[in-house]
């Protein structure tokens, strides 16, 4: 019976709205050039805030896993 292989990488989305948003960007993004995406967990919750304090961007850093193909 084959065995399953999983990578893991980390990426950091981000988004003017809210978290949420960025971890769909996460997500969005991986899947234009990773296939088979399992599981995302989000890491950590944080938010950038400019000079003015006026703009604050929302940013998710999460976890991806991936099956790995093998032939």
């Amino acid at each position: 019976m084959p065995e399953s292989v999983y990578k893991i990488i980390e990426m950091v989305g981000s988004s003017p709205v809210s978290w949420e948003e960025a971890t769909q960007n996460v997500i969005k993004t991986a899947g234009l050039t990773l296939r088979d995406l399992r599981i995302a967990e989000v890491v950590t919750l944080d938010m950038k805030i400019d000079e003015n304090g006026k703009g604050i961007i929302f940013r998710a850093r999460v976890k991806l896993s991936f099956k790995v193909v093998s032939d």
